[in-house]
């Protein structure tokens, strides 16, 4: 038995959770709505305010599923009580960011500045010229905006310069040596 798969998830209060056919699950909550289909064969049921997902067969492709399925649910209703975020910290002479609007700008050593339109459901703070904080109810969402301004410039392992995680270790290599 899946050790994540069969723990229920507790639904806390002010939170709205409803199952549809072809297992679509609704969650609403203080931070909005989301809404996600799951596997057919997975049994998604709410039971006295918790919700409990089972699986029909020892097969591996469901015992695969199971924890899959149960922590995505709890993703969901961990998105819209307390929402996530990644935080995001730029090293280098000269490398900053700033907000316009929606629009993120970032300099980062080369000839243009790059510009990113933040996505749908997803927020960007700079509380300071070299930090960056994304926000959202929807944790792959947050997750794939922070690795994509993370992508713009990877940090660099000798003078440790890029953009980087604020949990982040970027392991120090050490330069040539002369002779």
């Amino acid at each position: 038995m899946s050790r994540i798969g069969k723990a229920p998830i507790e639904i806390p209060s002010g939170v709205d959770v409803s199952i549809k056919d072809n297992n679509t699950v609704v969650v609403k909550g203080k931070n909005g709505v989301l809404t996600k289909s799951f596997h057919e064969d997975m049994i998604i049921k709410v039971e006295d305010g918790n919700i409990v997902v089972e699986r029909p067969s020892e097969l591996k492709k469901h015992k695969s599923l199971h924890g899959l399925t149960r922590t995505l649910i709890n993703n969901m209703v961990l998105g819209v009580t307390e929402g996530f975020e990644k935080s995001l910290e730029i090293n280098g002479v000269g490398y900053r960011a700033q907000k316009q609007g929606k629009k993120l700008i970032l300099t980062l050593g080369y000839s243009h500045p790059v510009e990113m339109e933040e996505p749908e459901g997803v927020t960007v703070d700079v509380p300071a010229p070299n930090k960056i904080t994304v926000k959202g109810i929807d944790k792959q969402a947050v997750g794939e905006f922070a690795a994509k301004i993370r992508s713009k410039r990877l940090p660099e392992v000798y003078k440790g310069k890029g953009i980087k995680y604020v949990d982040e270790v970027i392991r120090r290599k050490e330069g040539k040596t002369g002779k």
